[in-house]
């Protein structure tokens, strides 16, 4: 499997880590950003997946 990666809200900059995953939303480390509900919202500004970008 390839390694984790990370992306990046536009608006705040949160950082969504998939190896991290998203504890305080029920989502586990290793969780794939494809995986990630698409009703899931930035912890920080509250902006959908949309508005985050892949980071290089």
């Amino acid at each position: 499997m390839s390694e984790y990666k990370k992306y990046a809200c536009e608006v705040c900059g949160h950082v969504y880590d998939e190896a991290e995953g998203d504890p305080d939303a029920d989502i586990a480390p290793g969780t794939r950003w494809e995986d990630v509900p698409d009703d899931w919202r930035c912890p920080d500004c509250r902006v959908g997946k949309e508005d985050f970008v892949l980071m290089d």
